[in-house]
């Protein structure tokens, strides 16, 4: 049986344009609604329609992220084809586990809200994350080593993310243009996720989940992959631990996609914000189509794009 692999997108890529498709399905309200709740009674629709600055800021972003795969997976889970492989990209991977069923969009909206929370009290300086492409993974290593930096995220041999203070950042950026980088710049997040200087933020969550769903379980037809890893959720405590490391442990994106590769689904959709990990997948493995959610004017081109490929 053909499965279908859902990607859920991590903050940097908000925008007013990010719940144009489900901003007014019915199916949706009640995302919206607990959504509003967690920004302290501001509508998202409206949030990010104002923009600036705001939409970019920690606490408000991984609320987005969060509304987005849940308002889009309100409206076409229901329609899309089991059993399903789902995958989260750092912020992407709290709501990756209410898309799998594992908890509502209620508690998947607090346990968001106090994760940034954490992470912003963790944060004692300017920091943030920057990607560096088309230097090898060596090379970067050497330049975390030389500025004080982290690997964040491992999204290819030529593709990483690294963290840290935004100072160091911002040489180390220099540094690796200098030695041939195709891109080196800052992302519009300003906390050094996945790296060592949030592990109290880390172990504060790890408490907090193990009080929330650890009586949870997942559903049947449902393959949940770990963030760090890439190994997929079999033992629901090991998955929480997980759940809580990373942010303060590197994310082997690649591995993700290696494992939601190995089932060979019929598809792969991203839920947004944006289209970043569509494109990383489709480089990943062409044999496979992979879209996002943000590249369909309609509810119903992505329903039959995906009937389509199953």
């Amino acid at each position: 049986m053909s499965s279908t692999a859902i990607l859920c997108s991590g903050q940097g890529r908000q925008s007013p344009e990010m719940f144009d498709l489900v901003a007014f399905e019915p199916a949706a309200a009640a995302v919206f609604a607990a959504a509003a709740r967690a920004l302290g009674g501001r509508d998202a629709r409206d949030l990010v329609r104002e923009g600036g600055g705001i939409i970019q800021r920690n606490d408000v972003a991984q609320v987005l992220c969060c509304t987005a795969a849940l308002a889009t997976w309100a409206v076409i889970g229901p329609s899309t084809p089991r059993p399903l492989i789902i995958a989260g990209y750092s912020a992407g991977e709290v709501p990756a586990w209410a898309v799998a069923g594992v908890m509502d969009a209620s508690i998947a909206f607090d346990l968001v809200a106090r994760r940034a929370a954490l992470m912003d009290e963790a944060t004692r300086e300017p920091s943030g994350l920057a990607a560096i492409v088309g230097l090898p993974r060596d090379v970067v290593d050497g330049l975390c080593r030389a500025h004080g930096l982290d690997v964040a995220i491992v999204n290819g041999p030529l593709h990483v993310i690294v963290g840290g203070r935004a100072a160091a950042l911002r040489r180390a950026l220099t540094d690796a243009a200098a030695r041939g980088a195709t891109r080196a710049t800052i992302l519009p997040i300003h906390v050094a996720s996945h790296t060592p200087a949030l592990e109290a933020a880390a172990r504060r969550f790890g408490g907090l989940l193990r009080e929330t769903i650890a009586d949870a379980r997942l559903p049947r037809e449902v393959r949940l992959i770990s963030g760090i890893d890439g190994a997929p959720v079999r033992r629901f405590a090991d998955g929480l631990d997980k759940l809580a490391a990373q942010i303060a442990t590197t994310i082997d994106w690649a591995a993700c996609m290696d494992a939601c590769c190995a089932s060979r689904p019929a598809c792969m959709l991203e839920l947004g914000p944006g289209d970043a990990l569509a494109r990383i997948m489709a480089e990943f493995e062409p044999g496979i189509p992979a879209r996002s959610a943000a590249d369909f004017r309609s509810v119903a081109g992505v329903s039959c794009w995906m009937e389509a490929a199953a």
